[in-house]
Formats: structure tokens, sequence, C-alpha cells
């Protein structure tokens, strides 16, 4: 599969937008305490364009949105970054397009961040081993309420 990884843009919005969704429906996270009800999920472009938070798109050869990652700062928590919003739809799943989406997002974290946190299901049990994978380190509990009350897992990275 081909594939670029570029930066949000306005004209994203609304197809990131549909992964997520998609997705959370597959897992049966279509309810309160997840991404399903975040107010920002369909203005992307426009919270992901500060210092320290950015949000990428995968698009497939056609111009299709087949998967995103943002890093945005954990309030609450100095110098913590969270890893947010990554999501894959099936199709990209086992190309690679997770791989490099996350080595981008924890490139850009590097630069502003000691540390970065996620949140995710417990019945999302491929992203779990795809995370430890990649050096994350489940915890007890979380850092912070995110208001995600549903994500019943979650995990930390050193980034230096």
């Amino acid at each position: 599969m081909e594939y670029i990884i570029r930066l949000i843009e306005f004209k994203d919005n609304r197809n990131i937008e549909n992964v997520i969704r998609t997705c959370l429906i597959e897992f049966g996270a279509n309810h309160e305490g997840t991404a399903w009800t975040d107010p920002d999920l369909g203005r992307f472009s426009e919270i992901y364009n500060t210092e320290g938070s950015k949000y990428w798109v995968a698009e497939d050869e056609n111009g299709k949105i087949i998967g995103g990652v943002g890093i945005g700062k954990l309030n609450g928590s100095y110098n913590v970054c969270e890893l947010q919003k990554m999501y894959c739809l099936p199709e990209a799943r086992g190309t690679g397009v997770a791989h490099n989406l996350i080595k981008i997002a924890l490139e850009y974290a590097k630069k502003y961040y000691t540390r970065c946190y996620l949140e995710t299901l417990e019945n999302m049990v491929a992203a779990q081993k795809f995370y430890e994978k990649h050096g994350f380190e489940r915890l007890e509990k979380p850092l912070v309420q995110t208001g995600h009350f549903a994500c019943d897992v979650c995990y930390i990275k050193n980034l230096k």
C-alpha cells in the first residue's frame, strides 16, 4: 500500500473524524467516556496547531484518509504529552502505516516533552501490543483525569 503522512489540513477534519468513529464502533467504544463524545473531534486542524501540539494523517494513493495520530499537552502534568486519537482503518493495519505514524509523532514529541502518556481500551489487544512494542509501559492507574473515563488501560513512555 502506498501512502503519505502529512500534517492535518482543514479539508481532513471530517475524514479523520469518520476514521475515528469507524474504529470506535468496531471496538464497541461509541459511547460516553471515549473519544466518541470529544467536542473537538471534527476540529483537529484548529486545535492541533500550536507549539507542542500536532496531528498527522495518513493518506492512501487515492487520497483517502486511512489513519492518524496526534500529540498534545497532557493537562495537569508538567513536561508530559499525550499520544492522542491514534486510529487506523482495518485496511491500513499491518501495512506499516501505524508504525510510521507513531514514529513521526514520538520524534516530534521529543522536542517538547520528556514523557508520553496514552489511554486505550482493554479490548484493543492489538493496540496494546503495538504500544508495548514501541516502548510504552503499562501503568496501574491514569496519570490524570482526561475525561476519557471509559479508557481502562494507560501507558507511559520516556522520550529522553
